[in-house]
């Protein structure tokens, strides 16, 4: 598989990862759009949010946990983030493993793009 997230989570690309359990990988975004950008992404292979099956819910569970408790460790919980899954091309998914964008430290504007 020719998947860039799959080679960060298996060391082949380098990253700068702030999080790693058995099931998640978080690592900050290399194009940051926010003061935080944390890409927060299943260690398995699911290309996009159409993928999912019933038995992914937990997978999905926990990115979003996952991104709440990043924002908390980095002090930008009570003032706000967003968090963001981008979907196929015309909505800027551009790496095709799905991955929750975790934005803050900065006033974001609505709507975005």
């Amino acid at each position: 598989m020719d998947c860039l997230f799959c080679k960060v989570i298996d060391r082949k690309i380098p990253a700068s990862i702030v999080y790693e359990d058995d099931h998640v990988l978080a690592f900050n975004d290399i194009n940051p759009q926010a003061p935080t950008h944390v890409l927060v992404v299943p260690k398995r292979h699911i290309a996009t949010l159409n993928d999912l099956e019933p038995g992914d819910d937990p997978t999905v569970g926990e990115l979003v946990r996952r991104a709440a408790a990043i924002a908390k460790e980095r002090g930008i919980w009570a003032g706000g983030f967003r968090t963001v899954f981008n979907t196929n091309s015309d909505a800027g998914q551009t790496v095709f493993h799905i991955h929750l964008h975790l934005l803050g430290g900065r006033s974001l504007k609505w709507p975005p793009g």
